[in-house]
């Protein structure tokens, strides 16, 4: 059947061929290949996604009120990658890098894996949690978390592989230098995900084999399931995630310690920090949280307020304390996934009240299955600080999640609802005001941001006329989308930014 042009080119198709194209214009000649990879990944893309609007792929329960967001949700973490390699050329052309990799055949091999694994979670996922996420969002979750893993297994691989073979028998280089707090992070991570599949294994057993054979009280059988939670979730954070550390990285001491001789190296920056953090966290929560129950002002707004909370939280954190950032970005998602565990599976004492606290702040994009906004903010904040580290010639990188997210999104959203008056659609919310309020912010703290990083010692190398590029494509994502844009815009803004 054939379809309109008007049809075919919506505005969030629009958007995401531009950021394409844009990355594609800066690709140097040793990265072509790969450039037709992209190009044809984009053309299969909107291709199925044309097939998934016009009702030819209903296979899963999707998010009510968004499009499939295929193509946005399948080039954008591939693009993130193209746009870091040719970041990385530009190391390679100074010389200050080397790369090391797997040999060909390896690197098919991997490449087939992944794409196995991404589609069986990608169905797992969508089954599981339905009507939770588009297409689109499920795919850039799947696609990262199994980029996320495997390179968690392949760092494994190599590892054991060197302890042993001798290492000169020992032909795979995965050559990434790794960091403490990099291999803290996963293996905090890689114990979660071990801990959710061992804890719903153990608490079968137990209720087949304890509780069908007592007549306990169904408070005895809560506190039961809640000491076989915990215990657990201790036993593994505690012995098995760091053993897996000290196996990937030569840690002098257990990574417990590790983390306090780091907090304590510079105990007054870094625990004021921690106080900060920690008053502005109990002033906000609770006085947002009664507002939320008393009053009648709009949810979306109230939600900003969040977004500001995390500028006024990270930025200074980012500009003067990066690393002890990253390591508290990783505790603060660790609790957020277990809070999400106990909320889901109402754990006693915490599971309940959780989910009522949860639930004051939630909008249309969560459910009672999942709640994933503060997970998307945080995220959002995050991932750009964590792949900026290495080489980074460009200063504004770090900073594109808490740009983008607390003040683009923030400003677009406050200006839109108490100003906007022209629609960029007859169906859609966002307004041409809001969108223009939110790309002006971000232009307008950029501007403030150089100079603050040049006189902490910042070489410049940002030029002003690809960050318009990147500030307005990025504010033109937010007007188009109708996906999860916490997850999409900070990505979209830090690729450009990359450029």
């Amino acid at each position: 059947m054939a379809i309109s042009p008007s049809k075919a080119m919506n505005g969030e198709r629009a958007v995401v061929l531009l950021f394409v194209f844009r990355v594609l214009s800066s690709v140097p000649l040793s990265l072509l290949p790969q450039a037709l990879s992209l190009s044809l990944l984009s053309l299969f893309s909107i291709f199925v996604e044309f097939r998934a609007d016009d009702g030819s792929l209903s296979l899963f329960k999707t998010r009510p009120g968004a499009s499939s967001g295929i193509m946005l949700g399948a080039v954008t973490l591939p693009t993130v990658m193209l746009s870091k390699l040719i970041q990385l050329s530009r190391a390679l052309s100074l010389q200050k890098i080397e790369l090391g990799g797997f040999n060909t055949a390896l690197k098919l091999l991997w490449l087939l894996c992944h794409g196995f694994a991404a589609v069986k979670l990608i169905q797992h996922l969508l089954n599981t949690f339905p009507c939770c996420a588009s297409i689109g969002e499920a795919l850039l979750v799947t696609s990262g978390l199994v980029l996320y893993f495997g390179d968690m297994l392949a760092c494994t691989i190599s590892k054991v592989c060197r302890l042993l073979i001798s290492p000169e028998l020992v032909s795979i280089r995965y050559g990434i230098k790794r960091s403490e707090i990099g291999i803290i992070i996963q293996g905090v991570l890689l114990g979660l995900l071990i801990f959710s599949a061992v804890f719903k294994f153990v608490i079968r057993l137990w209720e087949y084999f304890w509780v069908a054979n007592n007549s306990e009280s169904r408070q005895s059988k809560e506190i039961g399931r809640s000491l076989i939670f915990f215990s657990s979730l201790g036993f593994i954070m505690i012995a098995i995630a760091p053993s897996w550390m000290m196996i990937v990285l030569d840690f002098d001491v257990h990574p417990v310690l590790w983390i306090f001789q780091f907090v304590f190296s510079e105990p007054f920056k870094r625990l004021s920090l921690c106080i900060y953090w920690l008053g502005l966290i109990y002033a906000s929560v609770l006085r947002f949280y009664n507002i939320s129950k008393n009053s009648k002002i709009e949810r979306i707004l109230l939600r900003k307020y969040y977004h500001l909370l995390a500028v006024s939280m990270f930025l200074p954190a980012l500009i003067y304390q990066p690393k002890f950032l990253d390591l508290a970005f990783g505790a603060s998602l660790a609790v957020f996934l277990v809070l999400e565990i106990i909320r889901v599976w109402r754990i006693w004492p915490l599971g309940q009240l959780v989910h009522q606290f949860m639930s004051a702040f939630t909008d249309h994009r969560d459910s009672d299955l999942l709640i994933v906004s503060h997970f998307s903010l945080l995220l959002g904040c995050a991932l750009p600080i964590w792949m900026s580290s290495g080489f980074n010639d460009r200063p504004l990188t770090p900073f594109a999640g808490i740009l983008s997210l607390g003040i683009g999104d923030t400003m677009a959203s406050m200006v839109g609802h108490k100003y906007g008056v022209l629609r960029w659609s007859k169906t859609g919310k966002k307004t041409i005001e809001g969108t223009a309020a939110g790309i002006t912010s971000v232009l307008a703290a950029c501007s403030v941001l150089l100079p603050l990083l040049a006189s902490t010692g910042y070489i410049l190398t940002q030029h002003w006329f690809p960050l318009l590029i990147a500030v307005t494509t990025s504010g033109l994502l937010e007007a188009y989308t109708t996906q999860l844009d916490n997850a999409f815009m900070p990505l979209v803004f830090y690729c450009l930014l990359c450029l």
